[in-house]
């Protein structure tokens, strides 16, 4: 697989700091995208599972730059969905709070949707992940809230900080995939990717 990306210059266009640590753990050589603006809105006819792939696609087109022969440009989001509706990043203390209240002792699904373009074709996939939730006292959500600030993370958490250590009982799926980033499919669908080239 590294001897096949070796012509290509993958680059990853997402400011999510746990997305650039997957890409590197797995050994994959990339390039950060340039920052640049995208609008994350869906229409409404769209189920919560196929928000994230939408999103994906959108952030695909919105890149600014035309790509070169050789680049692979990958964008990516991931949701958390309850009971049918998505989740996604706190406005504020308040409803990262509400959130985790809505969480806690619950089933939800983590669905990332990945899109791989290049001049020429594009593939997008998702991925699922279920996870469950022990019951959360309040203090338990204050606390977290406290010490890691979740603000820029969909449903409120990070499943690599305290409260995935504590509070999340069992993982239907890729324990990556609800970090940010299915990291195994990625990388199979990456090496399916360059094949079809």
């Amino acid at each position: 697989m590294h001897d096949k990306l070796r012509p290509y210059r993958l680059l990853l266009a997402s400011q999510s700091p746990r997305r650039r640590e997957l890409l590197k753990a797995c050994g994959l050589p990339y390039s950060l995208a340039p920052k640049y603006d995208c609008e994350e809105v869906y229409p409404d006819k769209l189920t919560a599972e196929e928000v994230p792939g939408y999103l994906s696609q959108l952030k695909s087109d919105a890149y600014p730059l035309p790509l070169a022969p050789n680049e692979i440009l990958m964008t990516a989001d991931t949701v958390v969905i309850l009971d049918g509706r998505v989740l996604g990043k706190p406005h504020d203390r308040d409803d990262a709070q509400a959130m985790l209240r809505r969480l806690s002792g619950h089933c939800h699904t983590v669905v990332s949707g990945v899109t791989l373009r290049t001049a020429a074709r594009r593939r997008t996939f998702s991925a699922r992940s279920d996870v469950w939730f022990r019951p959360l006292a309040d203090e338990e959500i204050t606390y977290y809230l406290d010490q890691h600030k979740p603000y820029d993370k969909a449903g409120s958490y990070g499943i690599q900080e305290w409260i995935g250590y504590t509070a999340i009982e069992r993982i239907d799926g890729s324990f990556y995939n609800v970090m940010g980033l299915p990291i195994q499919r990625v990388y199979t669908e990456l090496d399916q990717f360059i094949d079809r080239h």
